[in-house]
């Protein structure tokens, strides 16, 4: 699988993995490490509940249940913020607690735990804002707090011990309702200065400090009339060593900036508009790791942030909202919480009372830009042509015989090239200073005209007329070195036809001497230099590719070389690397052969000389070999681009010059040209490769371990056939340029910073994925999921790791032409361990796969069971309170269900059917009638009602009492709604709109329905306690919808109005657990056009976050999960939940719902499997036309 990405940018998206509760009150947030373990905690202050709550963090981004500590009774704390305020090297917090007009300072122990609040009082003031800084320079902590109430600043200094003195009070005039404050030396005195946003007054105000411990008088700079400032920050956000101030302009909707001017003024305002919502907070950090610093807003009034990149010039760009759910969020701290080296995001939102989550992830690169050049783009290099500290591009164009020279101006873009005349064709090109003024210059190998052109730069971007200089016949490859220790560089060339390398010393001026030529072996085609025998001397390494050698010329260090040692390597070697793969200090060489699909290895002596190669294999005709250390080992690694094929060869190095069996990754169409360096800032290589026939390049982002992710792809021009890397715009990123050879163009492709991801697991070329279950298969406590691979003929397991990543698949055999479509996971023969049963359309069968216990399975074996019909879905039972498992089967093209008892392994009674309503299209189970006996209830399609079946508890059923329902009834589910401790009925109605609710009187008959409207062609639904308020909610998907809809429940059998969350295309089938371990209840949702899944995690109040989607394969058609500890559940989930190795389950299962014969698309084949008195029990969804139930058991023995 790859993704073929046709434009990437930053972006933020919450994870919401630990929310603060939310009748709390969340107001303020602090982040720092309390607990001394190099990870990021968070520190809430709760206003409503006069607490503050102190989060430890996991270091992934995710933190332990809160700790709270008391304020104060009605002390309303509205900030918070971290500091050592007693000198003990251990962080302690501060709060500016607005209801009872006092700071409060909670003293740390180093652990993560606080003493009791110690008061400091700042009189009537209303302290709204808090800031913690050594405003008088005796490194002692001081705080200074924005007094609402007395339209004041306050100054609290610090002592040794952790107390502060009584208040020293600045006005910042009459009405001007402080709001925030930060501190910075605003004039470079060395005195800190204090910044206030007056809220009333329309200002920011600055207070200049003294030497003294005083301030001067405020003076105020306009932010415009009812702009309203509410929130400040401080940077250098234009490098010129004064600080600058950006404002949350609520009243005018805008971001302002006040750049600094150096002398007590301030620039006028620039404003940067956000929209409609008014900005609450703002934050300054560096998002995208460029060395700027971006600013971050929250709003009041829709749902979302606001990210400002910054140019480093003091402007910005146009803010990016990311959507928190929230439209109120008040406070922002920033810092990295999972380690990786950016910066993430933490927002408080007090409508939802969450905490939102961002963390930072490598997003991608923009979309190519295309820059003509000459005819036949063959090789491309880049460097500084014009002394301006960017990096610029040369490409030598071997159909027009000359270079292009393209200079970058500004950030993200490059000038028209402008051509230079060079030889006949240039095929090889590099760059050096060759007259020692400083400035770049070039030099290209020209194939026919056996010479090399030297253009020498005069700094400004543009070049001298070419000086040429003879070589051997084709010379192929150039490369530059200082060979005979002047400090003046040379260069070197392979001559292809005349088996030789040509040698050219520089004078330091610009001009070269006349060549000096080496024999080599036959062919040379590709040069690199090295210091191979450790005389501080370099020498040369050319790969023969006619010769099937190589050959080292060992200089002396006054620019003549020895003759040349060959030795023996594969066939055609096509290109010759240097490195140290054995950590002796001496070099030692690596080369790709074509003709033979491996690569040689030549371990150094140190004196020049190389043992025998070893031959590693590779992918087919390797054409380009690059080292680097892949898993951070300190080893050195290789990777090949494997010419006629699809992918590239990474081998890992032991460290004693031999290395591990390749690991294959693909990329694309025949990749020719590769490069090595780390993309996304992580400090771990990633590969680069230039592919010739797919058009594009493949980017390999690498795991630090010597594993790498799939590629992701990006589009450039016909037929790339080089490749190389630098930071073109000066955001210490690495960006790519590659030469395109019959488009006649290069293609610039720059990285961009991103916050947020996606986590896409493949289920194989081709699976056709018709089914998903999640379960835990190998006892480790994480959630595993199962696959029902239609077109590959397995079942296919991803394990999980309990953080929300999987394994890759691991897949079982079902068989030729098997086609397994629906599968259900449970302990099938008694030994307490998970197994698998699936029903395999294409040979009319069931298979059962038994589980090991530790995430191994033995082969399929069927049971025995063949069908006159093709099976849809499986679900295994009790309904017959024998002990015993049964299976319950639907089909294609048959209107019932078939419940088969076994009294033999193997072998099966059918049971007799049961007539139910017009074609029967959901089924559910439960003990309906309060006798400990399993029931089912059928939703009919065509006859706008619902069948219920009371059970004998000896798997045989009464006939059917059927309830009136709304039009086409799709799906169902049962719960007690009403909280009477009986069973009710929900049905999803897709013609009418609605559902239906049918209340359970205990005795097996319910009360008429009663509906509620929800959103076009409901087709599926699900029932949970999204609130946490003990009454059942209701969750539905929609027919060709792109959203769900919540549905609160009122624990009286009636609901509210209808929530929506916005999913992905087509919704097909959903399910809900607790999928973050924050005992709240979540949502998965099957999206069938876009073949992926969305996760809407909860927040514990009823709402959810913005959804997380995670590929899975072809047009997922349904779902289910497990949830564990059940018995932590509501009572009626309890009734429906089994124990398999002491851990209760309430399960869920699915089938599939489109009619494989080619006739109509139907609804889900889902089924749900729970449990009931100890004993199993499972439903199915049927599709079919005869409106009977039929059973069958089975009876291990």
């Amino acid at each position: 699988m790859y993704r073929l990405v046709p434009k990437c940018g930053l972006n933020f998206k919450p994870t919401a993995q630990k929310p603060v509760e939310y009748k709390y009150g969340p107001r303020s947030v602090a982040i720092g490490d309390f607990d001394n373990d190099t990870v990021l905690d968070m520190v809430i202050a709760n206003h409503i509940t006069n607490k503050i709550a102190v989060y430890l963090g996991y270091g992934d981004g995710t933190f332990r249940d809160p700790t709270m500590y008391s304020t104060g009774s009605h002390s309303s704390p509205y900030m918070v913020t971290v500091d050592d305020f007693n000198n003990d090297t251990r962080l302690d917090i501060a709060v500016a607690n607005f209801g009872t007009n006092n700071i409060g300072i909670f003293h740390g122990f180093g652990n993560g735990s606080f003493a009791s609040q110690i008061a400091f009082s700042t009189g009537s003031s209303r302290p709204i804002a808090i800031i913690a800084f050594d405003f008088n320079n005796d490194s002692l902590l001081d705080i200074a707090t924005a007094n609402y109430g007395t339209h004041s600043v306050s100054i609290l200094y610090g002592t040794r011990n952790g107390n502060f003195s009584p208040t020293i009070t600045y006005s910042t005039g009459y009405d001007s309702l402080p709001s925030s404050l930060a501190a910075g030396d605003f004039n470079n005195d060395n005195y800190v200065d204090l910044a206030i946003t007056n809220y009333g007054t329309n200002n920011v105000g600055i207070l200049f400090g003294n030497s003294n411990r005083t301030f001067e008088k405020q003076i105020t700079f306009s932010t415009g009339v009812g702009s309203h400032p509410y929130s400040i920050a401080v940077g250098h956000f234009n490098n010129d060593r004064f600080i600058d101030i950006a404002i949350a302009n609520s009243g005018t909707h805008e971001v302002g900036v006040l750049l600094n001017n150096g002398n007590r003024t301030f620039a006028n305002q620039a404003n940067y508009s956000i929209g409609s919502a008014s900005p609450y907070a703002i934050g300054v950090g560096d998002f995208n790791e460029d060395n700027r610093l971006d600013t971050v807003i929250t709003n009041n009034g829709n749902e979302n942030i606001g990210i400002l990149l910054s140019y480093g010039n003091g402007k910005f760009n146009d803010p990016i909202p990311y959507s928190t759910g929230s439209s109120s969020s008040i406070s922002v701290a920033i810092g990295d919480l999972n380690k990786d080296h950016r910066l993430d995001i933490v927002v408080v939102n007090n409508d939802t009372g969450s905490i939102d989550i961002l963390l930072d992830h490598f997003e991608g690169f923009l979309n190519q830009t295309r820059y003509p050049v000459g005819s036949n783009p063959q090789s491309v290099a880049v460097g500084d042509f014009n002394s301006d500290t960017r990096l610029d591009i040369v490409v030598a164009n071997s159909g027009s015989n000359d270079v292009s020279v393209l200079l970058r101006y500004g950030d993200d873009y490059f000038e028209e090239e402008t051509r230079y005349l060079v030889g006949s064709p240039p095929l090889s090109v590099a760059v050096g200073d060759f007259n020692d003024d400083i400035r770049l210059d070039i030099v290209v190998a020209n194939s026919i005209s056996n010479d090399v052109s030297v253009l020498v730069g005069y700094g400004n971007g543009s070049f001298a007329k070419e000086t040429k200089y003879s070589v051997g016949s084709s010379p192929s490859s150039v490369a530059v070195g200082d060979f005979n220790n002047d400090t003046r560089l040379d260069i070197v060339v392979a001559n292809l036809y005349s088996n030789d390398v040509s040698v050219l010393l520089g004078y330091g001026n610009g001009s070269f001497v006349e060549q000096t030529r080496y024999s080599v072996g036959s062919n040379p085609q590709s040069v690199a230099v090295g210091d191979f025998n450790s005389d501080t001397r370099l020498d040369i390494v050319v790969a023969n590719a006619g010769s099937n050698d190589v050959s080292v010329l060992l200089g002396y260090g006054n620019g003549s070389f020895g003759k040349e040692t060959r030795y023996s390597v594969g066939p055609s070697p096509s290109s010759v690397a240097v490195g140290d793969f054995n950590n002796d200090a001496r070099l030692d060489i690596v080369v790709v052969n074509w003709d033979s699909d491996d690569v040689s290895v030549l371990l150094g002596y140190g004196n020049g000389s190389f043992g025998k190669e070893t031959r590693y294999s590779v992918g087919p005709s390797p054409s380009s070999v690059a080292v680097g250390d892949f898993n951070n080992d300190t080893r050195l690694d290789i990777v090949v681009a494997n010419g006629d094929s699809t992918d590239v060869s990474v081998l890992l190095g032991y460290g004693n010059g031999s290395f591990a069996k390749e690991t294959s990754y693909l990329v694309g169409t025949y990749p020719q040209s590769l490069a090595v360096g780390d993309f996304n800032n992580d400090t771990r290589l990633d590969i680069v490769v230039a592919n010739r026939n797919s058009i594009d390049v493949s980017i390999l982002l690498g795991y630090g371990n010597g594993s790498f992710a799939e590629q992701i792809r990006y589009s450039v021009g016909s037929w790339p056939s080089s490749v190389a890397i630098g930071d073109f715009n000066n955001d210490t990123r690495l960006d790519i340029v590659v030469a395109n050879y019959y488009s006649n163009d290069v293609s610039v492709l720059l990285q961009y910073g991103a916050i947020a991801y996606e986590i896409a697991y493949a289920s194989g070329g081709g699976s056709s994925l018709r089914c998903v279950v999640i379960g835990d298969l190998n006892n480790d406590t994480n959630v595993d999921i199962v696959l029902a691979n239609y077109g590959t003929n397995n079942v296919g397991i991803l394990f999980g790791y309990g953080n929300g990543n999987f394994e890759n698949q691991m897949m079982l055999s079902t068989g030729s032409i098997s086609h397994p479509i629906s599968i259900a996971i449970d302990d099938f023969n008694g030994d307490s361990v998970v197994d698998i049963a699936v029903v395999n359309y294409g040979t009319k069968d069931v298979g059962m796969i038994l589980g090991n216990g530790n995430g191994t399975f033995a082969n399929e074996t069927t049971e025995g069971v063949s069908f006159d019909s093709r099976p849809l879905a499986v679900a295994s039972g009790d309904f017959n309170n024998d002990k015993r498992s049964e299976i319950v089967i639907a089909y294609n093209g048959r209107d019932n269900v078939d419940i088969f008892l076994a009294y033999n392994r193997g072998s099966f009674v059918r049971e007799p059917r049961y007539s139910v309503g017009s074609l029967p299209y959901s089924v559910a189970v439960g003990d309906f009638n309060n006798d400990t006996r399993l029931d089912i209830v059928v939703a009919n399609l065509y006859s706008n009602d619902a069948s219920v079946l009371l059970g004998y508890g000896n798997g045989s059923f009464a006939e059917q009492t059927r309830y009136s329902v709304g039009s086409n009834p799709q799906s169902l589910a049962v719960g007690d709604f009403n909280n009477d401790t009986r069973l009710d009925i929900v049905v999803a109605n897709l013609d009418s709109h609605d559902v239906s609710v049918l209340l359970g009187y205990g005795n097996g008959s319910f009360a008429e329905q009663t509906r509620y409207s929800v959103g076009s062609n409901p087709r599926s639904l699900a029932v949970g306690d999204f609130n946490n308020d003990t009454r059942l909610d209701i969750v539905v998907a929609y027919y060709g919808g792109n959203h769900v809809s919540v549905l609160l429940g009122y624990g009286n059998g009636s609901f509210g109005k209808e929530t929506r969350y916005s999913v992905g295309s087509d919704t097909q089938s959903l399910a809900v657990g607790d999928f973050n371990n924050d005992t709240r209840l979540d949502i998965v949702v099957a999206n069938g056009d876009s073949s992926d899944v969305s996760v809407l995690l909860g927040y514990g109040n009823g709402s959810f976050a913005e959804q997380t989607r995670y590929s899975v394969g072809t047009y997922p058609k349904s779902l289910a999960i497990d949830i564990n500890e059940c018995v932590e559940a509501p009572s009626v989930c309890q009734q429906f939940c089994e124990n398999i190795s002491g851990s209760y389950i309430c399960k869920y299962a699915c089938g599939y719902e489109k009619d494989l014969d080619g006739r109509s698309d139907r609804q889900a084949s889902k089924i749900y499997r729970m449990n009931f008195n100890g004993t199993q029990s499972t439903v199915i969804i049927e599709d079919n036309q005869t409106h009977f139930l039929r059973a069958l058991a089975i009876d291990w023995i």
